[in-house]
């Protein structure tokens, strides 16, 4: 385990500009996508952090070709479709959800003997309800160590047709499954057993694959439509979006303590859908103002909510902080948080326990986390799990007058590794 520690000394005010790095969820989705599309994709704003390097060595070891730029924001794909085909070889893609996922349901389109595997947090997070989903649609994938779970070796025969699959554990399962089925030689109808959760990111899926030419029909989240033996055409640029959920912790940190806030690279019409988040802070009470490329935040007096955080399961781990922050010692309720138990670690274990140790009062049941705020806040050190999402948002803890000790803070690079340094920038502390 790493034992690194950062402290963070008690933050007075927040003041400042924050220029988001791309999206996680668009950068790998799209990477994928261009790789397998007819023509040259120009990628800009690409995220520069662990999970994107998982993704692009795979598609090296695939054999995609592509050029970097020098910052790692830029990338250029070169598709190539046949590129799916006659492999025999083994892929290690960390702990890398974004990775992992899509890339089962792309290499079992056609006839391979590829092993899919990561590290030991990802042989704990059950993938059977995409492996049972694809099979239904013909393709042919083996457990090689305990069921279930990765590591998976995918043999190929996927050909689409009639799929059921479970929508109340991952988006990211669906998603795979979405961006297979124009590809496979059958129309696909997948239809979605109980209430499907994240379905803003079923929402982003839907939207990059109509920039390279793929429509879906979708029957109010409940039945999807897919025509197969389709093709994805490059748009030529794709210009992704700064990351919502990074936005989340600036945003939240000029709430509680801010002068004055702006995180660019997003704005009012993001296709992401934990821009929703924005709407949930101003329901706190927070000053917000979102322009076309950019989003304001100032302070205000912040209130308990009792929220249904479905469609922002990420941020909603920031609210949790921000609950810590709210008048007159209101209590909020974060529900319907379930799938927050199969992410990177459990978070719903993991805030309970870290929350408690600042001085909050949390209850907890296999949905929900209620949050009272400490009535003097305590210094303590926070073990992150290895989860990038824990370290960045108990770094707020840094706003009230106590200094946050952050263990393993490099954990941050699965999808921000300036995080803190970024953080640093709008700090202000007093002399």
């Amino acid at each position: 385990m790493n034992t690194k520690k950062l402290t963070l000394k008690p933050i007075s005010s927040i003041y400042g500009e924050v220029c988001l790095p791309g999206s996680k969820s668009i950068s790998n989705r799209v990477l994928l996508i261009a790789s397998i599309s007819y023509g040259k994709t120009n990628l800009k704003n690409l995220l520069d952090s662990d999970d994107i390097h998982y993704m692009l060595d795979a598609l090296k070891t695939l054999g995609i070709q592509y050029h970097l730029s020098n910052n790692k924001k830029n990338c250029i794909i070169q598709g190539n479709p046949q590129v799916l085909y006659n492999h025999k070889t083994s892929l290690f893609l960390g702990n890398a959800g974004t990775a992992i996922r899509p890339l089962t349901g792309i290499l079992s389109l056609h006839k391979n003997d590829i092993t899919l595997t990561g590290d030991l947090r990802m042989q704990e997070r059950p993938i059977h309800h995409l492996v049972d989903a694809l099979i239904q649609g013909g393709a042919c994938i083996q457990y090689l160590k305990k069921k279930k779970y990765p590591p998976i070796r995918i043999l190929g025969g996927f050909q689409g047709g009639n799929i059921t699959i479970q929508g109340n554990i991952s988006s990211q399962f669906l998603t795979s499954i979405l961006m297979v089925a124009p590809l496979a030689k059958r129309n696909t109808i997948i239809s979605i057993k109980n209430h499907l959760v994240s379905k803003p990111y079923i929402d982003i899926t839907i939207n990059l694959m109509k920039s390279f030419g793929i429509n879906i029909d979708n029957n109010n989240y409940k039945q999807f439509y897919i025509q197969g033996n389709q093709q994805y055409i490059s748009p030529g640029n794709y210009w992704i979006e700064g990351d919502a959920s990074s936005a989340s912790y600036f945003l939240s940190a000029a709430a509680i303590k801010g002068k004055y806030i702006r995180v660019t690279g997003i704005g009012k019409n993001s296709i992401q859908g934990d821009i929703q988040f924005v709407d949930v802070l101003k329901n706190m009470g927070a000053k917000i103002y979102k322009g076309d490329n950019f989003i304001e935040c100032y302070k205000g007096n912040l209130i308990g909510i009792d929220l249904d955080a479905n469609h922002i399961p990420d941020c909603a781990m920031t609210i949790a902080i921000l609950a810590l922050f709210v008048y007159n010692n209101s209590i909020t309720t974060i529900r319907n948080i379930y799938n927050w138990k199969v992410k990177e670690t459990d978070r719903l274990y993991a805030m309970k326990t870290e929350l408690r140790k600042v001085g909050a009062i949390v209850y907890t049941g296999k949905d929900f986390i209620r949050i009272t705020p400490p009535k003097k806040f305590i210094h303590a050190h926070i073990n992150t799990y290895n989860d990038h999402r824990i370290a960045m948002c108990f770094s707020l803890i840094a706003l009230s007058n106590q200094p946050v000790t952050i263990i393993n803070p490099q954990c941050v690079s699965k999808t921000f590794p300036k995080y803190f340094s970024e953080l640093l920038k709008v700090s202000i502390y007093q002399s």
